[in-house]
């Protein structure tokens, strides 16, 4: 299994857009600078969020996208389903055809691990992570002092 840069990109620019569309929306060329994701993937990610409706985009000056849903309706799942073909332990897709037509031997644990995924990922919202972001942000920085 993995979880290719699409998915991270796209989880990464929807926690970037839930940060900053609570006053207005936002460019992509915006998210483009500060994550340094490149504008032309972005602009094929956020068609696939759209699709999905994740996202929404606003026309006209100050335009851009904004959530479609709240952050605490939105999970990291659903993200990464929109952007991401296809995330899959098993190498059969889940048809159960692995080997000559039949399951492979660990073909139940590749479809655990799938769900366990999924139920992980699917737990997290965007709100999950707005919090856990702006807690990191509050931390002090700590000095290290050598005391001799």
């Amino acid at each position: 299994m993995r979880l290719t840069t699409k998915g991270r990109f796209a989880v990464t620019a929807m926690l970037d857009l839930a940060m900053h569309a609570q006053q207005h929306a936002v460019k992509l060329n915006t998210i483009s600078q500060r994550r340094q994701i490149s504008l032309s993937y972005l602009e094929q990610l956020f068609a696939k969020l759209r699709r999905a409706g994740l996202v929404e985009s606003v026309r006209g000056p100050g335009g851009g996208y904004v959530l479609a849903r709240s952050a605490d309706e939105i999970n990291i799942a659903q993200i990464i389903r929109a952007a991401e073909d296809c995330l899959d332990a098993t190498l059969c897709g889940g048809r159960a055809n692995c080997q000559s037509g039949n399951a492979c031997l660990t073909h139940q644990l590749w479809e655990n691990l799938n769900r366990t995924i999924d139920d992980y990922l699917s737990g997290i919202t965007l709100a999950n992570l707005l919090a856990q972001q702006n807690t990191q942000d509050a931390q002090p920085v700590r000095h290290i002092t050598h005391i001799h």
